[in-house]
């Protein structure tokens, strides 16, 4: 969390709340494991524009269109479907 939005948080305060299987080409998997905070410290910042345009904050029912199509996956399924686990890219 730090390095990418300049917040941190105690572990014991983070929850699993979805798992992306990744599939990228014919051998290449990545795993995706999405965290609900609900307490942290600091306020977030792009720490990484080079890699992401915008962080902003969204309300569950209005999340912009263009997101990047695997965390779209991840950050949908957290909000639909706790605690689940989605394919993405196969």
């Amino acid at each position: 969390m730090r390095e990418e939005t300049g917040i941190t948080t105690d572990p014991a305060r983070l929850r699993l709340a979805y798992t992306v299987l990744h599939h990228q080409g014919q051998a290449t998997l990545r795993l995706g494991l999405f965290y609900l905070a609900t307490e942290w410290e600091g306020e977030p910042v792009n720490r990484e524009p080079e890699k992401c345009l915008d962080l902003r904050w969204f309300a569950e029912d209005d999340l912009p269109d263009d997101l990047i199509p695997y965390p779209a996956v991840g950050i949908r399924g957290a909000l639909t479907d706790p605690d689940g686990l989605a394919h993405h890219g196969r």
